[in-house]
């Protein structure tokens, strides 16, 4: 393909792309294709000759697009917005006209630098504490990661270096010192709670360490609680076991619960700046962005006590995956754990030590132009746009919890709507009868095609999880979602259906409507 052709390709293919997103509320929001529906449309080998272009066009649409999901869906309600714009989509073509892969300064300065300002302006912008921000006086800074779960990994990575650094810190270098930060290691413990998202769990699980679970409770809305976290590491100090790291969470997976930070603070302040100090790691992934709410902003003052924080812009913030946004409070415990320097990744401006070089910041050497995506969505909305954004979603989801009140008769609400998530059961008597009756109101909703929702399981109580945060969501979107709901829970509560009836009838009257 010459430029010409390129031209006239990229040209079209912006076309496609626009049409795409204006047939999207058209759409069925889950793909109904099944497994292994793809293999049989394709060719057996790869093609040993050039293909017309336009040819891989039309598959795209043939092919591709059935098995597409529709997460830009207003009827998208699942797990959380995975959002994009118009502006973040340019720049993602900027982005890829640009590409390298951009581990050291030298290879692209702007890269580099656009990342620390955008960071810094991020960081404004969500009120964090000024230590957190890369001119702070504890030197700390922010990096883009390609996911929350890479951020949990890469500062967990830091939080075991500096941790065994300090233990051991008495000792003089030799045999003994790597004998006991051997023994050390073996009984290091990373904490969250059980409503901390699997990913720490799976970082300990990769690290090689233990994992422990700080109990959470339906009395304080599922967040963690100080004295629960204080009882547990009583109980692993009992074990000669060593907590050396922890999630605290703002917006859980299940709930959006934030735990309660000054009580964690409190809980680990006999800790702090001792060689027992435990780093802790704020997730906010999804819930972060509605730090940009000014009404939030008093939810971030105690992450000034903890030592990273973490959320992705890419779920409610309209910034196209991937893009994760981690600050520390101290950069060199990054650079310290993660650094190596063969000779070949060497340079003057490296060795001075007057620039940034983000690939000591992370996991992988390589890295996307990622700075360029966020720093086009902060310009091309500005904050106040953000924030309405932001807003809409959050008003959205109060609205249908407003809505799920004033039918008590078939609904109660498991956890209010925060930060554009509610959750809600099915009335009944007992609980498998509620179980029961949620579980299959969830999955004839689902069926039907319109809406698509996710569930959880909390403490052995099914609930459906709702999200107002994706961008297309609108007041009728929701309107018609509650009409669902209600129709499927009458014909359950009154017994004017079965299971597999109460499904094909709300299946068929989504259709319909």
């Amino acid at each position: 393909m010459d430029t010409n052709e390129f031209r006239e390709a990229a040209k079209a293919a912006i076309d496609q792309i626009a049409d795409y997103h204006e047939s999207i509320p058209s759409r069925r929001v889950v793909s109904d294709v099944q497994p292994g529906y793809l293999r049989p449309l394709l060719p057996a080998s790869p093609p040993l000759d050039p293909e017309p272009f336009a040819d891989i066009q039309a598959d795209i649409h043939s092919k591709i697009m059935p098995g597409i999901t529709h997460w830009a869906s207003p009827g998208f309600m699942a797990f959380f917005p995975c959002s994009s714009s118009y502006p973040a989509a340019i720049a993602e073509m900027w982005s890829g006209a640009f590409n390298g892969a951009h581990f050291n300064w030298i290879c692209s300065p702007a890269v580099t630098e656009l990342e620390t300002v955008v960071l810094d302006w991020l960081a404004q912008a969500l009120g964090l504490p000024e230590c957190f921000l890369s001119g702070g006086e504890t030197h700390g800074g922010g990096v883009i990661h390609g996911s929350a779960s890479e951020a949990v990994l890469t500062v967990m990575v830091a939080a075991r270096d500096k941790f065994l650094a300090a233990k051991t810190a008495h000792m003089p270098d030799g045999e003994a010192k790597e004998d006991e930060t051997w023994r050390l290691r073996s009984r290091l413990v990373a904490l969250g709670s059980a409503g901390a998202h699997s990913s720490t769990k799976k970082a300990a699980q990769v690290l090689g360490v233990r994992f422990a679970t700080v109990p959470v409770s339906e009395e304080h809305g599922f967040a963690m609680q100080g004295a629960a976290l204080a009882k547990t590491l009583d109980e692993l100090a009992a074990k000669g076991l060593e907590p050396f790291y922890l999630t605290a969470t703002l917006g859980s997976t299940d709930v959006c619960a934030v735990d309660d930070f000054p009580g964690i603070v409190e809980a680990l302040s006999r800790r702090a700046g001792t060689p027992d100090d435990v780093w802790v790691h704020v997730d906010a992934a999804y819930a972060g962005s509605a730090l940009l709410l000014d009404e939030n902003k008093p939810l971030a003052k105690p992450v000034a006590h903890f030592h990273s924080f973490n959320f992705n812009p890419h779920k409610w913030m309209l910034t196209t995956f991937d893009c994760s946004a981690v600050w520390v409070r101290s950069r060199a415990h990054l650079i310290t754990a993660l650094s190596i320097k063969p000779p070949y990744l060497r340079n003057q401006f490296s060795d001075s030590e007057l620039v940034t070089d983000y690939r000591d910041w992370q996991i992988p050497l390589g890295r996307r132009f990622r700075s360029l995506k966020l720093w086009v969505v902060l310009r091309a909305y500005g904050v106040r746009g953000l924030q309405a954004h932001v807003h809409e979603g959050v008003e959205l989801g109060e609205k249908l919890e407003a809505k799920i009140r004033e039918r008590e008769d078939l609904f109660t609400v498991f956890t209010p709507a925060r930060f554009a998530l509610v959750t809600l059961r099915v009335g009944g008597v007992g609980e498998e009868q509620i179980n029961a009756r949620t579980e299959e109101l969830y999955e004839a909703i689902n069926a039907g095609g319109q809406f698509y929702l996710t569930s959880t399981v909390v403490d052995g109580k099914f609930a459906i999880r709702v999200c107002t945060g994706v961008a297309a969501l609108r007041e009728e979107h929701v309107q018609k979602l509650f009409d669902l709901l209600v129709e499927g829970a009458q014909k359950m509560v009154k017994g004017q259906a079965g299971i597999k009836g109460a499904r094909g009838q709300l299946s068929d009257y989504a259709q319909a409507t």
